[in-house]
């Protein structure tokens, strides 16, 4: 199943593994059975440390556990973790096997000290991009902790349980037999939930920082950026973010990053994050702003107030917030969220094997978006609101040709439908007519482009009517001191490599405030 690339640097790998691994499988007659037990015994052909049993014990099939021999501590997969959870697979083996986790000291600390019997599963599927980072965490989870248990479950092999738990999008997470999470989750998020009282520790950890003379808020492309550059002037430096990463994490494929012809978001987000901690910046990540207080005199020092209480305070302030996808605003959208109404084609399109969906939105990602689902699910209804699709010609030429898509323009939906459990259509107005259709279907994918994150900022600084931070040239807001970059802001094209040059430019616009500000006012600001 492995070619021999593959198996010799998987060898390699299994090098690290320093205890006895032993894979339990749980196997029956069928195909997908077949397939992982020539998977499982490649990988036990790779390493006198690790050895394969059959017996057949558990209820999922297939199934397997990884486990410690002569210890508690045990993973397990139910499915085949090929796709994006190979990388899942390669590092539950190492890290059962005893190699240590380059996770943080404080953050293993944490896990290890958590109180009570956690029984954790998750739903995967293979496209979704989101899955790995809260399999992997609940898998290191299950290592650090005996008393926290982890199944990973393909959902495209166990549609029984999908239909039961009424699961319709991915990664959909359990505890305990109850609905605990859905979306991509880092280790620190998950451990922050179980852990009630990591909040109030966070905010006074924080409160005790000293003042920054660049405080960057948000850590996407243009925060990242904009870290590095100011640390490379040497001055004290701090990001502090919601999620680092930002929307490049939920990006699938990446192929107009120049010099680098493909990438994936994930993979491109864990890069930026390493390439900040190669400097002495102070990263405060899952950290929410709520609030910026503007200098009260010249060179003053700029407030940020975070959601857990705790204030910041800095010289000089890049707000690289980003943005989110757009949601309808529809009758029904909010109810049905995760219930049949989806944001991510790459993550939840398996989960609508055969089912009718619609894609709103006729821009590159809704026709992208379009083109994906038609090779997976029985039929796809394109609506979008103009008279023509915005799309690029070939995109259209790609989409019209698909026998089981149907395009609508000149629509403008107004309610999703649903039976209280799930979606169950929706309804459009045909702008040409004025007449209202209805679409019976079961999944709805909205991709009608993003919305910048500076809700918070309203009232403080100048914005645009549709919300984004106005910046000068040099990324200047209209308060002193405080500067912008990326998708929150007025810059035109919303595009990686773009908001990465502004979050740099924003860096030496505030590097070159401080250096002028006079010393009279530097040291009033202390």
């Amino acid at each position: 199943m492995l070619d021999a690339n593959l198996k010799g640097q998987l060898k390699a790998y299994f090098d690290n593994i320093t205890q006895p691994v032993e894979l339990v499988a749980s196997l029956d007659d069928g195909a997908k059975s077949r397939e992982l037990l020539e998977l499982l015994e490649d990988i036990a052909g790779l390493s006198d440390k690790i050895t394969l049993v059959r017996r057949d014990d558990d209820r999922r099939k297939p199934s397997f556990a990884i486990a410690r021999v002569g210890s508690d501590i045990a993973v397990r997969f139910a499915g085949l973790p090929m796709g994006h959870e190979f990388n899942s697979l390669v590092l539950a083996l190492l890290q059962v096997g005893g190699h240590p986790s380059k996770t943080a000291q404080d953050v293993i600390e944490q896990v290890q000290a958590l109180d009570g019997d956690f029984t954790f599963e998750t739903y995967f599927s293979l496209s979704c991009q989101n899955c790995p980072d809260v399999v992997q965490a609940l898998n290191l989870m299950a290592v650090l902790n005996p008393r926290v248990k982890h199944v990973a479950i393909d959902g495209a092999l166990f549609p029984d349980e999908v239909d039961a738990r009424q699961i319709m999008a991915v990664p959909a997470v359990f505890l305990n037999g109850k609905p605990f999470a859905q979306g991509r989750m880092s280790l620190e998020q998950i451990v922050a939930k179980l852990d009630t009282g990591a909040e109030a520790r966070a905010a006074e950890r924080l409160k005790g920082k000293e003042a920054f003379d660049v405080l960057v808020v948000g850590g996407g492309p243009a925060g990242a950026a904009a870290a590095v550059y100011a640390a490379r002037k040497g001055i004290r430096t701090g990001v502090v973010a919601e999620r680092f990463g930002g929307q490049v994490l939920d990006t699938m494929g990446i192929e107009n990053f120049i010099s680098v012809q493909h990438t994936e978001g994930p993979k491109l987000a864990a890069a930026l994050e390493q390439h900040v901690k190669d400097y002495d910046v102070d990263i405060m990540n899952l950290q929410r702003a709520q609030r910026l207080v503007p200098a009260t005199r010249p060179g003053g020092l700029i407030a940020v107030e975070l959601a857990n209480g705790a204030v910041l305070k800095a010289r000089s302030v890049i707000l690289s917030t980003g943005a989110r996808w757009r949601q309808m605003n529809v009758p029904g959208e909010d109810a049905y969220r995760n219930k049949g109404v989806a944001y991510c084609p790459h993550c939840d399109g398996p989960l609508f094997k055969g089912k009718r969906t619609a894609v709103i939105g006729g821009g590159n990602s809704g026709v992208e978006a379009a083109i994906d689902l038609a090779g997976i699910v029985a039929h796809v209804t394109l609506i979008e609101y103009d008279a023509t699709l915005r799309a690029d010609a070939v995109l259209q030429t790609k989409l019209r040709s698909l026998p089981n898509v149907t395009i609508i323009t000149s629509a403008q939906t107004t309610e999703v439908l649903g039976d209280g459990q799930k979606v169950t259509g929706l309804t459009y107005t045909d702008r040409a007519t004025g007449e209202s259709r209805t679409v019976d279907l079961e999944g709805i994918f909205v991709q009608i482009g993003l919305v910048p994150n500076t809700e918070w900022l309203k009232g403080t600084l100048a914005l645009s009517p549709r919300g984004e931070i106005e910046i000068d040239a040099k990324g200047a807001t209209s308060l002193p001191g405080v500067f912008a970059a990326g998708d929150a802001t007025t810059v035109p094209y919303k595009q990686i490599i773009i908001a990465m040059g502004e979050g740099s430019k924003a860096a030496l616009s505030a590097f070159d405030h401080l250096i002028r500000l006079a010393p009279a006012e530097m040291e009033a600001a202390e």
